[in-house]
């Protein structure tokens, strides 16, 4: 039975996917995002405490009667898909025991997603940027993973909300939205698009952690500023 190791758990999630979820976030992530808000996530084997599919999936059977219809459990991080022997063994025993299932993922794991996908009935994808040159920048890493994640999602018509931060003078602007627009029209199975206002959250992490802050200075978002661009790239999708 494979461990894995959980950086936190948050009880009762109302953003991370449909109805009431209680939200994992497991530890390791590859990408270096400039507006991360969880640093202490970033190390796979640091921090976190270690449990096994079957404790986790125990302790999700407490919080099942407030999940009703529509929730369930969401494996965030970090990168859930880092800790795949893991995240495979949990998600099956989450479907065998009636629990709704989705990751909460930039997927940039380690491959094979197969057996992931299979017991997954929603994937919130982190869509960093849709150009190899602006993910590069974003992330510090080539695109290929996500890209390899991505066609894997689609092959097995898995679900998809897709999600996107706007940043101020990094992933903001009307040319880099529209050009967003277009890049999820081809995306297949796209149920609902989150436009993510900047925020600074994260940023007194980096200072306990004695990190620099890559955006320093950079103003937090206005919500308000994204409303009329989400109902644009929501418009026509089949929701669900």
């Amino acid at each position: 039975m494979a461990m894995g190791r959980i950086h936190s758990w948050e009880s009762m999630g109302l953003v991370d996917g449909p109805g009431i979820r209680t939200v994992i976030f497991l530890q390791g992530c590859r990408l270096r995002c400039r507006y991360c808000h969880n640093p202490d996530t970033w190390e796979l084997c640091g921090g976190g405490t270690l449990e096994s599919p079957e404790e986790t999936v125990n302790r999700l059977m407490r919080f099942k009667p407030y999940y009703g219809a529509d929730g369930g459990v969401t494996f965030s991080g970090g990168e859930p898909l880092l800790q795949k022997e893991f995240l495979t063994e949990a998600l099956a025993l989450c479907k065998s025991r009636g629990i709704h299932t989705c990751l909460d993922t930039a997927g940039v794991g380690c491959g094979g997603y197969g057996e992931i996908l299979k017991n997954t009935d929603l994937v919130l994808l982190d869509v960093k940027h849709y150009t190899p040159e602006g993910y590069q920048a974003v992330t510090s890493r080539s695109m290929d993973a996500y890209e390899e994640f991505l066609d894997a999602v689609q092959s097995m018509e898995v679900p998809l909300w897709l999600r996107h931060v706007v940043v101020p003078g990094l992933t903001d602007g009307e040319d880099h939205l529209a050009g967003l627009a277009e890049y999820v029209k081809g995306i297949r199975n796209v149920k609902r698009v989150e436009l993510l206002p900047y925020h600074v959250l994260g940023v007194p992490k980096y200072r306990a952690m004695g990190i620099p802050y890559p955006l320093e200075g950079v103003p937090p978002m206005e919500s308000g500023a994204l409303v009329k661009w989400q109902e644009r790239m929501n418009c026509g999708l089949k929701n669900g």
